[in-house]
């Protein structure tokens, strides 16, 4: 039987009236991506039919266009509770606004700098840092995982930082095998060090809710369609260093944060049902009145409840079977619902496909843990 948590989120996804061969339809690939409710269809749909418009003219559409993506902006600060609406810039996906941001950075960095990297991150996360090492003849450091608890080694972390460390990139949590990593002490550590920390949160932010103030980063980037959303990028930075920093931007632009860091005309749609989705989250807690970040904070615990058990028999059934072995920390750690498995003779690639025709959408990774950064070309040191 369905509980009520399920049935009531179910029911707002369309998705789940289909069937692949017969069968129910069932995602195992969160860390690839989210389904859409109606709700947020609903948003994208009403606004290309009836506000479509380019931004800042004086009509009605482009007005409400306006109204649209600023009602976006104090939605995505509540979600990751920002200071200031102002602080968050939309772009096409978390790895775009990243490679935009690296290259800002990287105008101030030269040859004895230094960059550091976790061999815990997606490749999103230490691709733009790597490429902006190769043009301005800086070096990076790589912090290792522990292969036995799969957690970041902060020892090590300790002695990759220098007085040349000039930013610390890591992510919030791992979309190969779940680790949440303690974001505040690694943005603790890199400001000691006179360093700039940035987060990728992209497979952190539908699983936890954000704390860009408790988390003490300089940074932070994530996805909407991870959580609920269309595919749209979202930026946050403290606004010292968005009103401070010269992004690549085409001219005439405005030289106002955060318009000067969004280039060209923007997904308009995507963002409005950005806003939708958090919206969205906001009402599993069950008391639209209260607010946004309260309902937020309510919302994510009872997704944090229903997600924790689901995982449990998942990761129970896992460790079970024979020829089956699950990467990542304990079942009841701090983590992810998201497992890591290899099946004895059989390819990831194999397997997903097998599931696949089953109708189980699963991810097509095809390494037992997160690539290792190290097969990059680039200036390294060891950590």
């Amino acid at each position: 039987m369905t509980d009520p948590f399920s049935a009531r989120v179910r029911a707002d996804f369309p998705v789940f009236e289909r069937r692949v061969g017969g069968r129910p339809i069932a995602f195992f690939d969160g860390p690839g991506g989210s389904q859409v409710p109606r709700q947020v269809a609903d948003a994208v749909r009403d606004y290309l039919l009836m506000h479509n418009a380019n931004t800042h003219g004086f009509f009605a559409t482009s007005e409400e266009t306006d109204a649209a993506i600023a009602g976006a902006r104090e939605r995505v600060a509540a979600l990751l509770n920002a200071p200031w609406p102002s602080e968050v810039a939309f772009g096409a996906n978390m790895t775009t606004l990243t490679f935009h941001l690296s290259r800002s950075l990287g105008r101030e960095w030269g040859p004895g700098d230094e960059i550091v990297v976790t061999q815990l991150d997606h490749q999103a996360n230490v691709a733009p840092w790597v490429r902006l090492a190769e043009d301005r003849g800086i070096t990076v450091r790589v912090v290792p995982f522990s292969s036995e608890t799969f957690t970041l080694d902060l020892e090590a972390l300790d002695r990759a930082l220098s007085r040349r460390t000039r930013l610390v990139a890591v992510g919030a949590a791992s979309n190969a095998i779940g680790t949440v990593n303690d974001v505040a002490a690694v943005a603790e550590r890199a400001r000691r060090a006179g360093a700039l920390s940035f987060v990728d949160a992209v497979h952190y932010t539908p699983h936890r809710l954000p704390d860009v103030q408790a988390m003490g980063c300089d940074f932070l980037a994530c996805s909407a369609y991870k959580f609920f959303g269309p595919h749209v990028g979202i930026l946050w930075g403290r606004t010292e260093h968005l009103e401070r920093l010269t992004p690549y931007k085409v001219p005439p632009a405005s030289d106002t944060a955060p318009e000067r860091w969004e280039t060209g005309t923007l997904n308009h749609e995507g963002i409005v049902g950005t806003g939708a989705a958090v919206e969205w989250i906001a009402s599993l807690a069950g008391d639209p009145g209260r607010d946004l970040r309260e309902s937020l904070r309510r919302a994510y615990a009872a997704i944090h409840r229903h997600e924790s058990a689901l995982f449990a028999q998942l990761h129970a059934g896992l460790t079970s079977m024979p020829g089956v072995r699950v990467y990542g920390p304990a079942a009841e750690g701090e983590r992810t619902p998201t497992a890591g498995f290899t099946i004895d003779g059989v390819s990831p690639g194999e397997a997903a496909r097998r599931l696949g025709r089953r109708g189980c959408s699963s991810g097509t990774a095809t390494s037992t843990r997160p690539p290792s950064v190290t097969r990059w070309a680039w200036p390294i040191a060891a950590g």
